[in-house]
């Protein structure tokens, strides 16, 4: 979908532009990261606030791809829809 070698899609992951997690050996990146062809922008800032808060990236993925309540939404839907601030505001919450 992006049209990039798997080396410089696997750069994306490292710097926390995508977020990717294995299922049946092979790194997966949900759809939903991605707009127009790219990773969506707002994607990276969160994903280093859940790092940096000690979440594994399995435990990033599924907070970003299930429901939260505090947004009513999961919350790369919220990023989608641009609720950054709020998306981190809650995320960065998760941290203490």
């Amino acid at each position: 979908m992006l049209g990039l070698s798997p080396g410089k899609v696997h750069r994306l992951i490292e710097d926390r532009q995508l977020l990717a997690v294995r299922r049946d050996g092979v790194l997966v990146v949900p759809a939903s990261f991605l707009l127009d062809g790219e990773p969506l922008r707002e994607l990276r800032g969160t994903l280093v606030l859940l790092a940096d808060s000690g979440f594994s990236d399995d435990e990033a993925m599924r907070w970003m791809l299930e429901p939260e309540d505090a947004l009513g939404a999961a919350p790369i839907d919220a990023l989608r829809a641009g609720r950054k601030a709020e998306v981190r505001r809650v995320a960065q919450a998760l941290a203490f």
